[in-house]
Parts: C-alpha cells; structure tokens; sequence
C-alpha cells in the first residue's frame, strides 16, 4: 500500500513517515519545498500525479498568532490547499486522512466537544481550518478528518520543547492556567492514525491522549519529569497567571477537551495518559539527544 504523507518535515509529518516506514509501507514524504502549499493551483495536480492509495496530510499553516496578520496566506493553506489535497485524491481513486484542530471550536462549553458539536472559530487559524474541513468533506464525503490538540513529539518544535528550552534558561517560568485541553504524543496520534486507514473509517473523529491538563500543568509537568530524568533545569518555579496577564494577538479556546468515545470504539489498545506519553517522549529525546 503506498501512502503520500504531505507536510512531511514538522513534527507529526516526519513521525508519520518513521511510522509508517516501520510498518513496512510504501511511503512518499513530501516537504514544503517539493510542493507549496502556499500555491494551491498547484496542489490538486501534484497530489493526483503520485497515485497514492492513501494521503495522510499533515501541511498546515499553524503560527496561530501571525496569521491574524497573514489570513490570506493562511487560508490559502488551511482551507483552499486542503480542497486541492481532497480534489487530487478524488482524482486518483485514493483514500484522505487529513489533520485538523481542536480550534475550530470556541471553548465555551464546559463538557468535552464531540465530532458532531457546532464549530465557532475564534481567530484565523481556527476559521481557516474549518473552513478547509468543510470543503474537504464536500469533494471527498469518505475522507477521515482527525482533528488533535496540544501536539508534542521527538521532532520539531512544540511547547514541550520551548518548555525545555525556556527551563535550561531560566529560574521562574509563568504559564497560562486558565486553558485547558489535552496533551498529545505523536507517536500516539499516529497510532491512531494508522488503525483508521487499515479499518477503512471515514468521517471525522477526535483523537487526544487521554486526561485533562492546563497549559501551567504541561510545563509544570515537562519541567520536573526532564529534571528527574537528569536533565539541567535552572527554573525552580514554573508560576501560573491568568490569560490576561499573557495577551496574544489571537483569542485561544478556554476549553480544548475533545471527546473520544468514537474513536476509542475503533482502537485497539487503551490511550496512554499524556503523562504516561510524555514522560516517554522525554526519555526519548534523551536517548536520542546522548547518541
């Protein structure tokens, strides 16, 4: 089975081409140099060209704070690139897992968002990814949707590894404590990932590590977790503040759990608790980091 994974240089990409690699796929990684999302006249062609049995697409304008600024380049990305990704498929006959995010909702409820809950963006990035959801399911009706939160991994950048830049550096570090979601490995999104294209799903479906944290609480945790693994930490207090006290130009959901009943009736295996996965991930990046 040969797969096309899009975006493939950010973090959840290049762990979702290791991925499948070890599962003996047939994988085609392609970066932002090999195709510009930036340049969705281009994308349906080039998709199409490669006739893969499955495009797992990763690419997406993420800066959710520059993109108040950059709307047009981010919707040309989130939302018309993502057509063009689903158009290509079409075109070819293939399957589309697409990633997307827990912004499309605005926080306000109190209970975890289902898939089927109304989508209320609050800034650009969430709007353009919406919108590029909606457009995806219009032209390919049996695409999988996965929308994530709070994504963590061995590569690229996240806030665990600002965390851990920001720790060695510093002795107080303040974080928001008054938004809350959910912690996400990608090695276990990828997992999922993967068991939604062998069980031939479609639709859109939640997928977080398990429990429930603030941000206060994942920096708290990378930061003392590192310094029991041996790592040089200089903070000795990770402080928490309120979101006004940290104001960005992009409004954030206050509320980011996403509920996972559905999917969990596909998986296979239990979903790690994201301190489980974290604590993982770090021993990991030690490993790696020593060699």
């Amino acid at each position: 089975m040969k797969f096309l994974v899009t975006g493939a240089n950010g973090q959840l990409g290049r762990e979702t081409v290791l991925g499948l690699r070890s599962k003996n796929a047939e994988v085609v990684a392609i970066g932002r140099k090999e195709l510009d999302f930036g340049q969705p006249e281009r994308v349906a062609d080039a998709i199409a060209a490669h006739g893969a049995d499955w495009v797992i697409n990763c690419a997406a304008y993420t800066q959710v704070d520059r993109a108040e600024d950059e709307a047009e380049t981010a919707f040309r990305v989130n939302r018309d690139s993502a057509r063009a990704v689903a158009e290509g498929v079409r075109r070819s006959g293939g399957r589309l897992l697409h990633v997307s995010t827990d912004f499309v909702f605005d926080g306000e409820q109190s209970r975890p968002y289902r898939e089927d809950d109304a989508c209320n963006p609050l800034g650009v990035y969430g709007q353009s990814k919406h919108e590029g959801e909606v457009l995806i399911q219009e032209s390919l009706p049996e695409a999988i949707i996965v929308r994530t939160a709070w994504v963590f991994g061995l590569h690229g950048k996240s806030f665990m590894s600002t965390m851990l830049r920001l720790g060695a550096e510093r002795e107080e570090i303040s974080v928001v404590d008054d938004q809350v979601g959910t912690p996400t490995a990608t090695d276990d999104l990828f997992n999922a990932m993967w068991v939604l294209t062998q069980a031939d799903e479609s639709g859109v479906f939640h997928f977080t590590n398990e429990g429930v944290a603030s941000w206060y609480d994942f920096a708290h945790a990378t930061i003392t977790t590192a310094r029991e693994l041996g790592a040089a930490m200089k903070a000795r207090r990770v402080r928490p503040i309120p979101s006004k006290d940290f104001p960005t130009k992009a409004r954030r959901p206050h509320f980011s759990v996403l509920d996972k009943q559905k999917i969990r009736a596909v998986l296979e295996k239990p979903i790690p608790h994201w301190t489980e996965s974290l604590e993982k991930t770090l021993k990991a990046r030690q490993g790696h980091e020593e060699h």
